[in-house]
């Protein structure tokens, strides 16, 4: 589940917060580290448990409806799409991860009124009244689920309930986007277990992320007198501490990583600065970059293992 990039950037949000917070120790840092690992994984099941609530009350609407004195033709003809459904209940009647649900204690962390107020705001939308009264079949039902996930994504009390409990949300998003979205396609043809599989992989969080934040942590004193050199006119001191996070990791991950070919490493950690730094960092750790791989090739410092890295 879990991108190389994305372990990368949390990697980095920890290393920032040492330079905020120095007193924190290698102990630490990696224990925090895995709780953002897990935070996560926890999130994408958040998201099923918030979707799976919210298509639950299209069933509460129905039982209103029903009980209507005078109910309108749309009333009549309503039925509770969002929860009658094969893929939704296959989530429902999940007990193996309704126990995690319960573990993880997903209740005390919202308030049903939300799920009632995204609920309502869906029901007024035209994808939702144009499905009244019809039979979907599956390929409508995904479609249907699909919008309302989409919806939801673009309402600020949705983003609210997630990053109020997790404050990965805006950085982790497109990845548990893209999981979910995989799940609501595969139900109800998935087992018990399914989202066991969907747990981060170990090549990206052992082998990889904590690799890498244990080298740059340690290394830390070697890896700034290797860059220091290429700064030419720029003191070290006064180059933003994030972008010198950004080139102590792309340095540490070009030596001590030795699948990863470097243009790789310099292509994704130039992307990185993009996304989290100055409008300016781009150009700078480019170019610093560029010259810190040459400066390594010609030191013999940089040994990739497999064919087709060593360029």
């Amino acid at each position: 589940m879990l991108s190389r990039r994305s372990v990368r950037i949390k990697v980095m949000q920890l290393l920032y917060s040492i330079s905020r917070d120095e007193g924190l120790s290698k102990d630490q840092l990696i224990k925090e580290y895995w709780k953002r690992i897990e935070e996560t994984y926890e999130m994408l099941l958040f998201n099923l448990f918030l979707i799976e609530n919210i298509a639950k009350i299209s069933a509460e609407d129905y039982e209103k409806r029903k009980g209507k004195h005078l109910p309108t033709e749309q009333d009549k003809l309503f039925l509770p799409l969002l929860w009658e459904n094969d893929k939704i209940r296959s989530l429902a009647k999940n007990t193996k991860l309704h126990k995690v649900y319960q573990k993880v204690g997903f209740n005390a962390k919202v308030d049903q009124d939300h799920f009632r107020s995204i609920y309502s705001e869906f029901s007024k939308t035209e994808t939702y009244t144009d499905a009244i009264g019809k039979t979907l079949n599956s390929d409508e039902i995904l479609e249907l689920l699909l919008e309302l996930y989409r919806f939801c994504r673009g309402k600020e009390l949705f983003n609210e309930m997630v990053e109020d409990h997790y404050a990965n949300w805006e950085s982790d998003k497109s990845l548990v986007v893209g999981s979910v979205k995989k799940i609501l396609k595969q139900l109800p043809d998935v087992d018990e277990n399914f989202f066991e599989s969907y747990y981060p992989e170990k090549e990206a969080t052992k082998d990889y992320g904590e690799f890498l934040l244990l080298r740059t942590f340690g290394e830390d004193f070697v890896l700034l007198e290797l860059i220091k050199p290429v700064l030419k006119n720029w003191d070290s001191e006064r180059v933003a501490i994030i972008d010198m996070i950004i080139l102590k990791m792309a340095v540490a991950e070009l030596i001590f990583c030795t699948t990863i070919p470097p243009k790789v490493t310099l292509n994704e950690f130039v992307d990185v600065a993009k996304d989290y730094s100055t409008s300016k960092s781009k150009e700078f750790i480019n170019g610093v970059l560029d010259k810190l791989l040459e400066n390594l090739n010609e030191a013999g410092k940089i040994k990739k293992e497999g064919r087709g890295l060593i360029d």
